[in-house]
């Protein structure tokens, strides 16, 4: 995989060095993948270390593990000032991990208030945490490119049996207009991209059960369910130069899910 990403890659990141969150696997992982392939230093980042460190070696010498619990304050803020300390501070963040309790989310009048806690503190602290020490970073380095995952759930009623989520995704979206507002000034852009329903480990509940993927799916105007590789473009695109103008904005690539 070495010789792949950092031999055949176009050069619209390179020198720039990103920081993705949740890149042990799924998005996170064919993101961070598609950045070194775009001549981009990658910083994996992920609560799991062996994850992390096995996909940066995968990557090779552009990437750097970092393990960070984005649901804890000084273990984002230790994994940042390691990355700035080693030289790789970063010009962009993918602020992309996060979880969905299949089984314990539900309806508001059947949420258990745990639920509700873990899924926030994982959800949207964790994203905000990302997002404050990731701003602190890139006002000390002239700016930077802020990328956060949303999701339909926090823009229609895609995610009924899901408050928790639904709940905290829309808080991402808001999240992401106000820093963008708050820091445009100096040259910080913050935006949302909205995948629909994507396969990877973290919807194993839909996508193994073939009633609930097919209901999904039947949603989804161009008839398939996503997958990572379907959110590497836009990714790379918010993170290059030419997204220049662009900050503020929710970025969906959810298949028509959201325009109906």
């Amino acid at each position: 995989m070495n010789d792949t990403l950092i031999g055949s890659g176009s050069p619209r990141l390179r020198g720039k060095t990103a920081l993705i969150t949740g890149a042990g696997a799924g998005i996170g992982r064919a993101v961070a993948e598609r950045y070194a392939a775009e001549g981009a230093r990658v910083i994996i980042a992920d609560r799991d270390a062996e994850a992390a460190a096995s996909v940066a070696a995968a990557i090779g010498a552009v990437a750097r593990p970092e393990v960070i619990d984005i649901s804890d304050e000084a273990s984002v803020e230790s994994g940042f000032a390691a990355a700035v300390a080693a030289g790789w501070s970063p010009d962009v963040v993918v602020a992309n991990a996060g979880v969905q309790l299949f089984g314990q989310d539900a309806r508001a009048g059947d949420l258990d208030l745990d639920v509700w806690r873990r899924t926030i503190d994982i959800n949207l602290t964790g994203t905000f945490l990302t997002v404050k020490h990731a701003v602190r970073a890139m006002l000390s380095s002239g700016g930077g490119s802020i990328i956060l995952t949303g999701s339909p759930t926090g823009l229609n009623g895609e995610g009924q049996d899901f408050t928790a989520y639904s709940a905290s995704k829309a808080g991402i979206h808001g999240l992401a207009r106000t820093v963008a507002a708050a820091y445009a000034a100096s040259g910080i852009r913050v935006n949302t991209v909205v995948p629909a329903y994507t396969e990877t480990g973290l919807v194993s509940a839909i996508s193994d059960d073939p009633e609930s993927r097919a209901a999904i799916i039947g949603r989804i105007p161009l008839g398939r369910a996503g997958s990572p590789k379907d959110i590497e473009g836009i990714m790379v695109f918010l993170a290059s130069d030419d997204a220049a103008f662009a900050t503020g904005s929710l970025f969906a690539v959810d298949g028509g899910m959201t325009s109906l």
